[in-house]
């Protein structure tokens, strides 16, 4: 029977070629009949990708066949569904793209990777080591979201940080405008979905003179399989495809407001009535 599933996975790593790779991956998964979003760059590889499991174990063997990406660390959930072809329905369709960074802080040249990743990140802390800092230094410990303000409506850590910015790339006008510069001198711990955005995060806000700096390992996509909804993570998890956000238990709580009725919901929706077509949290009753 055909299961559902969506991987996530990137690599910091150098690549002296992106356009072939892109040409490589695009044809692999055509010729799997996989959907999703890949993006490539000299830095590495960053990926969703949706399909049956089986084929998606294919996808994932034969991506690690490349040498650069053999140690690739593969997040898996459950997806949506499948059409009549075997196609996922999380995704419209297959993107495969090289861009200046794979993830867009808009400063390439400020981000040096190497065999071994990126260079000047912070230290890397599993869900344990996360839950021990917190339960040993208290309140000192900040927990600072590195993902976009909107998706922290519907799923956060609690008490966390969470910078009012729009696109990735406003972080860097935030550590260079000095708000932040009060934490200099306290642990502070980066989050993100799986944990490709605290990886160049980290290494910014190192550069800049943050002194200790964590980054969760594996994102929140990781603590959340470890911990479900009894630990330090509160509501539901925001994913870039047509699930919208994901649980990891049945425990999971609304966090966000229905902007028209104040409904408790983790549903969110583009508004076209506003410029830009903003993301913005709607329940069921006004979707």
């Amino acid at each position: 029977m055909a299961i559902p599933k969506v991987v996530l996975f990137y690599a910091f790593r150098p690549i002296a070629d992106p356009d072939a790779l892109r040409l490589w991956q695009r044809d692999l998964c055509e010729g799997l009949g996989l959907r999703g979003r890949i993006l490539l760059s000299r830095h590495g590889i960053n990926a969703t990708v949706g399909g049956d499991v089986t084929v998606l174990k294919t996808y994932v063997r034969k991506t690690r066949e490349y040498a650069p990406f053999r140690g690739l660390d593969v997040k898996w959930s459950d997806g949506t569904g499948l059409d009549a072809e075997g196609r996922s329905l999380d995704f419209p369709r297959l993107v495969v793209k090289v861009r200046e960074e794979i993830v867009s802080f808009g400063v390439p040249d400020e981000v040096v990777v190497d065999e071994a990743g990126v260079v000047g990140g912070g230290t890397r802390l599993t869900p344990d080591e996360l839950d021990r800092l917190v339960a040993e230094r208290g309140d000192e410990v900040v927990l600072l979201d590195g993902r976009n303000a909107v998706e922290a409506q519907v799923g956060r850590f609690r008490g966390a940080v969470v910078p009012d910015v729009r696109h990735t790339s406003d972080f860097v006008r935030e550590l260079d405008s000095g708000r932040w510069d009060e934490l200099k001198g306290r642990p502070v711990v980066t989050y993100c979905t799986g944990g490709i955005r605290c990886e160049v995060l980290t290494s910014l806000m190192r550069s800049r003179g943050f002194e200790e700096v964590y980054q969760l390992d594996g994102g929140i996509v990781r603590y959340g399989e470890q911990r479900g909804d009894g630990g330090l993570w509160e509501g539901r998890l925001h994913v870039f495809d047509e699930r919208m956000s994901v649980a990891f238990s049945d425990e999971a709580v609304h966090l966000a407001t229905c902007h028209v009725c104040d409904a408790p919901t983790s549903r969110m929706h583009n508004r076209e009535d506003l410029p830009g077509r903003p993301l913005q949290p709607v329940c069921d009753a006004h979707a």
